[in-house]
């Protein structure tokens, strides 16, 4: 008999905005987890998760950490806290998910990394579209050499609209918030970038302009076995939330388009095979790489290998973010040292 999930793993939970609600949801609907505690300094946000999908509110994220009925942690607070959050977990011998980025800042990042790197529990990083059931198709197909070598990948990702400009203040830049999914995507497909060369883009929005920051970014990805790949951001799109993904090789390409609700057409004298809009919020879009991603870390926590992205993988991210950053203001082709 499968006595895996005869005892649940119980859960606290720091942050109760939008992701952390999600997360919440998850694991209320998870098999063999319970949502125990939930931590926020606006006591009321904790409240009124957990009338929704049980445990008890606190308003200090260390009691959550520490508490005795406590298994696991997921982290969905404010990226300056994730830092000090994943060392007060690494102290209390408790598994970690942690959303992205690990930090703003590599040196902080790094400061945590040879504790991180030999930590005797599972430290995830929330990179949740390596679980997104399309994009991990392609890339098994790819993996199993169906296009042959990897030479391209084409990665295109728009938002339907610029997130609040109080966020976007303090966000990192879009290379660092927005860019950095793709670039663990990249890394997916690619684990070992050694240059990057990034178009910085002011396009439509003087508000991001105001911030010094980039409302479009082209990024260029080069392999050490000379794959390349092209990323594609933009911070609007018309038509919704518009996430796609090409893999090219000298055997044929794959590619994934974007999802909509319904696969029903239509075809009039005004219009010919005309499809419903994409899906425009990114909770929608990704509703099941989020739950595919914590069914992965309960897995880790219950002793399996931890298949969801590590603190490596963050900080690799974050590194390939920050050369993005500085080759889109100098003008320049950056080289990096993923393995340093």
């Amino acid at each position: 008999m499968d006595t895996r999930h005869s005892q649940p793993v119980r859960i606290a939970l720091i942050g109760s905005g939008r992701i952390g609600q999600v997360h919440a949801a998850n694991v209320d609907r998870a098999r063999g987890a319970a949502l125990q505690v939930v931590a926020d300094p606006v006591l009321p946000g904790a409240q009124a998760v957990t009338a929704r999908h049980g445990g008890r509110a606190v308003t200090d994220a260390l009691d959550a950490v520490h508490a005795d009925d406590v298994d696991a942690v997921v982290i969905a607070s404010p990226t300056p806290t994730h830092v000090d959050l994943i060392g007060a977990c690494l102290d209390a011998g408790r598994p970690v998910l942690c959303e992205k980025p690990v930090d703003l800042d590599i040196t902080r990042v790094d400061g945590l990394r040879a504790r991180a790197r030999t930590a005797a529990v599972p430290v995830a990083l929330g990179f949740n579209r390596r679980f997104d059931p399309h994009f991990a198709e392609l890339h098994r197909r790819v993996t199993a050499g169906e296009v042959g070598p990897l030479e391209q990948l084409v990665i295109t990702s728009r938002d339907p609209e610029p997130a609040p400009a109080e966020y976007l203040r303090v966000s990192g830049g879009i290379f660092r918030d927005m860019t950095i999914h793709d670039l663990d995507t990249a890394r997916w497909f690619v684990p070992d970038v050694v240059a990057v060369t990034a178009v910085g883009l002011r396009q439509f929005s003087d508000v991001i302009a105001g911030l010094d920051d980039y409302d479009g970014a082209v990024v260029t990805l080069q392999g050490a076995g000379g794959e390349s790949v092209t990323i594609i951001n933009s911070r609007h799109c018309a038509a919704g939330y518009d996430q796609r993904l090409e893999a090219t090789g000298p055997s044929g390409t794959l590619s994934v388009g974007n999802v909509t609700d319904t696969l029903v057409r239509s075809s009039t004298a005004a219009s010919g095979d005309a499809g419903p809009a994409f899906q425009r919020p990114f909770l929608e879009r990704y509703r099941q790489a989020y739950a595919a991603e914590l069914e992965a870390f309960l897995d880790a926590v219950r002793g399996a290998p931890l298949t969801c992205p590590g603190f490596e993988d963050g900080r690799a991210a974050l590194l390939l973010a920050d050369a993005a950053e500085t080759s889109a203001r100098d003008g320049r082709t950056v080289a990096v040292d993923l393995s340093a």
